[in-house]
C-alpha cells in the first residue's frame, strides 16, 4: 500500500476539492484521481462520493481518513526524532470562541517559541461544534468550547461519548454591553420590561448553543420579533456602538475593546445567563511543553479578565 496516497487522499479532504489538492501537492489532476482510484480499489471502499457540484467524504471515508491521519502524524514524528540532524519541530495547535483572555493567552504561549528551531503553530477561532470535530479529527491538540450552562449535560456526555478529556476553564454571567449613548447605560440592573423596547443583537459566534438548537427559541421571550442575528462579533460590536436602543448580551470584555466600539457593559440582567468555556483535547493525546505553558497562561489571563 502506497503511504504517498493517504497524504493526497488527506489533502483533498482538507481542501474538498481535487483541483485545489493537486495544485498543493504540485501535480496534475488527473494523476490525483488516478491515484485516490487505485487507494479507493485495494482498500475496497469510497473515500470520496463524486457529483457535478463537487465531492463529499462518505462514511467509510471519515473512518479512513481518521487512520490515515494517524499514520502519517506517526510517520512524521519517527523521521524528526531518527534522522540524524533531529530538528525538533515545536508543535501548538488550538480552537477557541472569540474571547480576549483566550487570545491573550495564545499569544504569550507563542511569544516563548524558540525562533531558532521550525514551529508549526495554529490558532483558529470556531465554534463549539467546529471546535470538537477538530479535535477528534486531530486537526488541532487543543479546544476551549462555550457553551451555555442549560446545556452542560449535553456536552459532557459527547465529551465521554467521543473520549475526550475535559476541564472546566472559565464561568460567568452574561453581561448586557450598550452603546456608550444608550440610555440603558447608567443602569445597573435591567428587567425583561426595561429591554422591551429595545433592538437585541444576537451574535450567533456568542450564542454557544448545540448543533440543531432553534435559535428563534432562546433568549428573552418577547424580544424575537426585534433581533438582528449576525454571525461575526466585530461586526456585532460596531452594529451596537451605533445603535443607541439596542443591547447584545456577551461574555465580560475588558475595558479597552469596549472603548474600541464605544460600548459599556456596566448593566446586568436580574437573571443573566450562565456560561462555561471548557478546555478539551483526546485521550489519547499527550500535551506538549507549549500545551502546558498554554494552560498556565489561560488560567492567568482568565484571573485578569474577570
Amino acid at each position: 500500500m502506497n503511504l504517498l496516497f493517504f497524504k493526497y487522499a488527506v489533502e483533498i479532504a482538507n481542501t474538498m476539492s481535487i483541483s485545489k489538492a493537486a495544485e498543493n501537492l504540485y501535480m496534475g489532476q488527473p494523476n490525483l484521481s488516478r491515484a485516490i482510484k487505485e487507494l479507493e480499489k485495494e482498500l475496497g471502499i469510497s473515500i470520496f462520493h463524486r457529483t457535478t457540484k463537487g465531492i463529499s467524504i462518505t462514511p467509510e471515508g471519515e473512518e479512513f481518513l481518521l487512520y490515515a491521519k494517524k499514520i502519517l502524524r506517526q510517520i512524521e514524528f519517527l523521521e524528526n526524532r531518527y534522522k540524524k540532524n533531529p530538528e525538533n519541530k515545536q508543535h501548538f495547535s488550538v480552537c477557541a470562541p472569540r474571547a480576549e483572555y483566550i487570545s491573550q493567552a495564545f499569544v504569550s504561549t507563542v511569544k516563548t517559541v524558540r525562533p531558532d528551531s521550525p514551529s508549526d503553530v495554529v490558532y483558529k477561532e470556531a465554534n463549539a461544534a467546529e471546535a470538537i470535530a477538530n479535535v477528534i479529527r486531530e486537526d488541532f491538540g487543543l479546544a476551549v468550547i462555550r457553551y451555555q450552562e442549560p446545556f452542560d449535560s449535553y456536552y459532557k456526555n459527547l465529551f465521554s461519548e467521543k473520549e475526550l478529556i475535559f476541564e472546566t476553564v472559565a464561568e460567568f454571567s452574561c453581561r448586557l454591553l450598550v452603546s456608550q449613548k444608550s440610555p440603558l447605560a447608567g443602569k445597573k440592573e435591567l428587567t425583561e420590561e426595561d429591554l422591551a423596547e429595545y433592538v437585541e443583537i444576537f451574535c450567533l459566534d456568542l450564542a454557544a448553543l448545540p448543533p440543531h438548537t432553534d435559535i428563534r427559541k432562546t433568549g428573552t421571550a418577547g424580544l424575537a420579533e426585534k433581533r438582528m442575528k449576525i454571525d461575526d462579533r466585530s461586526a456585532c460590536f460596531s452594529l451596537l456602538g451605533a445603535m443607541p436602543h439596542a443591547f447584545l448580551r456577551a461574555c465580560p470584555e475588558p475595558e479597552p475593546v469596549l472603548a474600541r466600539y464605544g460600548l459599556v457593559q456596566s448593566a446586568e440582567e436580574r437573571r443573566p445567563k450562565r456560561y462555561k468555556d471548557v478546555l478539551i483535547y483526546r485521550k489519547d493525546y499527550r500535551l506538549s511543553e507549549l500545551d502546558h505553558l498554554f494552560l498556565t497562561e489561560l488560567c492567568e489571563s482568565k484571573r485578569r479578565f474577570f
